[in-house]
């Protein structure tokens, strides 16, 4: 998911989708370490994804600040 869709969605919609992809990170890593794992790749796409909600809600958070 790109940064400019993420900044288009609520602070609500944000933690769901931290907290869906926080638990589908879990998932991953569970899997890797049984070596179930189909697509390595995804666990860095999800972990980027992570770090892009993570920066949003931190602009707002900045901007709340500064208003």
């Amino acid at each position: 998911m790109k940064a400019k869709e993420l900044r288009e969605l609520t602070d609500s919609e944000l933690n769901e989708k931290l907290s869906g992809f926080k638990e589908e990170l879990f998932n991953l890593r569970f899997q890797l370490a049984t070596r179930q794992l189909d697509n390595p790749m995804r666990i860095r796409e999800v972990k980027k994804s992570i770090a892009r909600i993570k920066t949003v809600q931190h602009e707002r958070k900045v901007a709340a600040e500064e208003a």
